[in-house]
């Protein structure tokens, strides 16, 4: 009798210990698939693929209004003014005969280079998109409202200057901005009693339209995460959602 009290004892036990063993399995599956979904049904690859299309779409979006003619010039933010160091040049100038209307002819032509060159940085953000990583995006997905603009200035802005900059300095050869800028210097240390002036106009217009370029990016990118209608395709509302949970 004892022996066979013993004999179920150890059946059972190691019954219970299998459904045990089971379970830490199940339980195991679980938190692996958890860990995949990240809790919004989406995998790391669903969350890599969301960020790279809002990126892709900001910048795109940003490139296309800014390349457009007046896509600078007429921007109330971002048109390229005249720097400061040449506004004395410039309101002396204005008395030469010539020179009357130097201020808007120059702010033109130098924001008409920006158009031209900023459709050059496509591929630049292209690549650096592509190359982000799954921990890239989540930083990004979860972080500050302008961190994938942060992250596309961190990795492109000095391929982007070096690749606009002769792409501007042709440009405003092109439609006459350094030759016109080269007779307005040339003008001014002319006249008695100045400062001889001789500012680089080309690495002055490219930082601008940097600046402006990011920007830009900087708008769409919050415009993807604070207004749900901008998000028009099923991956980008699934991706932004977890976003929205964080808030």
């Amino acid at each position: 009798m004892n022996k066979l009290f013993i004999a179920i004892c150890i059946l059972v036990s190691n019954s219970l210990m299998a459904q045990f063993d089971f379970q830490k399995a199940v339980d195991k599956g679980k938190e692996k698939l958890g860990s995949l979904t990240n809790g919004v049904g989406l995998s790391n690859e669903d969350i890599g693929k969301g960020l790279k299309e809002a990126l892709n779409k900001g910048v795109t979006a940003g490139v296309d209004k800014l390349g457009a003619v007046d896509g600078y010039f007429k921007s109330q933010l971002y048109k390229i003014l005249i720097p400061e160091d040449m506004r004395n040049v410039v309101s002396k100038l204005k008395i030469v005969p010539g020179f009357g209307n130097i201020e808007n002819e120059l702010m033109e032509k130098m924001n008409r280079g920006a158009e031209k060159a900023v459709t050059k940085a496509t591929p630049i953000f292209t690549k650096a998109i592509t190359s982000l990583t799954f921990q890239d995006a989540m930083n990004i997905l979860m972080g500050e409202k302008n961190a994938a603009t942060q992250y596309l200035n961190k990795t492109t802005n000095q391929e982007l200057y070096s690749e606009f900059k002769p792409i501007i300095s042709s440009s405003l050869s092109e439609v006459g901005a350094t030759k016109y800028w080269s007779d307005c210097v040339n003008a001014y240390n002319n006249l008695p009693f100045v400062k001889k002036a001789n500012p680089d106009l080309n690495d002055y217009v490219t930082k601008e339209a940097l600046n402006g370029l990011f920007g830009m990016v900087a708008e769409k990118e919050l415009e993807i995460r604070n207004d749900p209608r901008v998000r028009n395709t099923e991956m980008l509302r699934k991706v932004f959602a977890k976003q929205d949970k964080k808030s």
